[in-house]
């Protein structure tokens, strides 16, 4: 393709791209505010997809008009009648946006100081999340069970991303043991979840590419038994799940295979 064709639709895209983040940060503004005048005299599940879900479907519908980037979803099928935890990897702001609006209500594992945040914070904070202070890991693991076990509970999705934070497309990062923890001490069972959002939408930087984002649900995983050992090793097979889907949508390289002997 000549360089003149590419320079003129980085242009195109690069414009697009601040139209998407003029509009997303005013609805953002403008929804939060709405959001605390309406919200506080909802019941729960009601102001949840007051604030969460239109909004995150209003940020969706901007992703696919200004950015050209749609979803594929495979798996549907297995989501359970009952909510219970969904484990995700992580490579971007989208994911949140998805999932968010996919499974109502739901709460997610956040960094407390997001909550300080204006208007964004804010109605976040009406939103039942289970809030964390990440430079305390032991009294973080414990409001995660404690709070976690009341969502769940009250059928809400718990969202936890075991990676602890974004990381690049094309890597992944060892997963936490909370989720399954949760999970097997409310005896319900995990919700995997992969994709390869961060192809299209990168960890960093504002530059976006379009396409299609793929999000496989897999089938619900149970731990066999109870105690540390059922949750690590559930962990263990949620997390080799999750990068062996990866792989098959191309988002991992292959998975060496150690060479046979040959006989003597």
């Amino acid at each position: 393709m000549p360089a003149t064709v590419n320079a003129a639709m980085s242009i195109l895209q690069a414009i697009r791209t601040f139209f998407f983040y003029l509009l997303l940060g005013t609805s953002s503004l403008l929804w939060c505010s709405l959001s605390f005048f309406i919200a506080p005299f909802l019941p729960f599940k009601a102001r949840y997809r007051f604030i969460n879900v239109y909004w995150c479907r209003c940020a969706l519908w901007l992703t696919k008009v200004f950015l050209g980037i749609t979803v594929e979803i495979k798996g549907a099928q297995n989501v359970p009648e009952r909510p219970c935890v969904i484990l995700s990897n992580h490579q971007s702001t989208w994911e949140t946006f998805f999932l968010s609006a996919y499974f109502s209500p739901l709460s997610q594992v956040l960094k407390r100081e997001l909550l300080y945040v204006p208007f964004f914070g804010w109605a976040m904070a009406m939103l039942r999340p289970i809030a964390i202070d990440r430079d305390n890991p032991k009294a973080a693991l414990k409001h995660v069970a404690k709070k976690g076990d009341e969502l769940l509970k009250d059928n809400v999705w718990v969202l936890i991303f075991p990676e602890g934070t974004r990381v690049p497309f094309g890597t992944v990062g060892k997963f936490s043991r909370g989720g399954t923890a949760l999970a097997v001490n409310a005896e319900l069972p995990v919700l995997p979840i992969a994709h390869n959002a961060g192809k299209f939408w990168p960890k960093t930087g504002w530059a976006k590419k379009a396409g299609t984002i793929t999000v496989v649900i897999g089938a619900p995983m149970f731990a066999e038994g109870s105690g540390p050992r059922a949750i690590a090793e559930l962990n263990d097979r949620v997390q080799a799940w999750n990068e062996n889907t990866q792989r098959e949508m191309g988002s991992l390289p292959p998975q060496a295979v150690a060479e046979t002997p040959s006989a003597a």
